[in-house]
């Protein structure tokens, strides 16, 4: 069984699962903290360590948030347990290339502020990244400090999913702040997701006493400039941990069908009563989601949002079977190419 000190980390069940007792002290757990090219750092029973990578093994191939098993002898990663949520997004360009974001995280905390950042599609794509690796979503919004009607801004980020909870805070505020505590309490670990500038840092350095530089935001277009270039896990105040990440304006989704399923659910109830099943809520006829849009039952704006996001789906979908199968297919090619070789080598040693 896995030490007490480990479960404060988050360990738990899932990856207890995985590995033998002797394991314990063979090849020690640890937890990611912090990655660099050729060396990671990690928190284990017995403090925090700094381990090279083995040959095999390339920083890509590791994220913030990772148990780990460890070779004491030559102070290398062995290998990645199991995760039990993963948070990744596509990177830009074409192909299936995916950024590991955090693993093994239980609430996405997505932070956005009550000014131009408040953007409500890229809070449903944060939303949907959070529902597509069943990790809890909860939205931050900062800065109400700035705004005499931040409760307009928390009502507009909880009609995004009939599911999520939006609390508003002032993050310089430390009672304000302390909302945030039951989702960093022992043994829970939670992800800072958002914007450069919306206060992801504040909200770090209250959270955990850490203090971490911070930069305002621009005064012309309210959007913030890049402060944070690294994630990293810290221990949080309330006993549990948070993991920071650089700001980003754009996110790429892979495959979400279960994401958009569960965000849009509604809309989704709503679209299976569609005389066709493949209805792209165009100018179908007796398509349930246009009828539902005449009746004034559901928000035409938002349902083109969600019509955006099944299309990008569907094509991330189709890149993805045909990368697979490309990979596939170039698999075969080296089997049998290699079976050749061997046939080859076999008839001249016979010969």
């Amino acid at each position: 069984m896995a030490e007490r000190s480990l479960i404060a980390l988050g360990w738990s069940d899932h990856f207890d699962d995985q590995i033998e007792d002797a394991a314990f002290v063979n090849t020690p757990p640890a937890r990611i903290s912090d990655i660099n090219r050729k060396q990671i750092s990690a928190f284990s029973a017995h403090g925090e360590m700094t381990l090279d990578l083995p040959p095999t093994m390339s920083a890509g191939d590791l994220t913030v948030g990772d148990w780990i098993l460890t070779d004491p002898e030559t102070n290398r990663v062995l290998s990645v347990l199991d995760r039990h949520t993963l948070l990744q997004r596509q990177s830009a360009g074409a192909g299936i290339t995916r950024q590991l974001i955090s693993a093994n995280v239980d609430t996405l905390m997505i932070v956005s502020s009550c000014n131009d950042d408040f953007n409500l599609a890229r809070l449903e794509r944060y939303l949907i990244l959070a529902e597509s690796n069943d990790t809890q979503p909860l939205i931050v919004l900062t800065k109400i400090d700035l705004t005499d009607d931040a409760e307009s801004y928390r009502q507009k980020a909880e009609a995004l999913s009939p599911d999520v909870q939006a609390i508003a805070i002032n993050s310089k505020d430390p009672a304000s702040l302390d909302q945030l505590s039951p989702w960093v309490k022992a043994g829970k670990t939670a992800a800072l997701v958002g914007s450069s500038g919306v206060g992801k840092s504040t909200i770090l350095s209250g959270l955990t006493g850490i203090k971490v530089a911070t930069q305002g935001i621009r005064e012309d277009d309210s959007k913030g400039r890049h402060t944070t270039t690294a994630r990293s896990l810290r221990p949080a105040l309330a006993g549990g941990w948070l993991i920071d990440t650089p700001g980003v304006r754009s996110l790429g989704l892979g495959e979400s069908d279960e994401g958009l399923e569960r965000v849009f659910s509604d809309l989704a109830e709503i679209a299976r009563g569609c005389k066709f099943s493949d209805c792209k809520h165009e100018s179908e006829p007796k398509c349930a989601i246009n009828a539902a849009i005449a009746a004034g039952t559901i928000d035409p704006v938002r349902v083109e949002r969600w019509k955006k996001l099944l299309r990008e789906n569907e094509q991330n979908s189709e890149t993805i079977a045909k990368e697979r199968e490309r990979l596939s297919n170039l698999g075969k090619r080296s089997k049998s190419y290699a079976k050749k070789k061997r046939r080859d080598a076999s008839r001249d040693w016979d010969g």
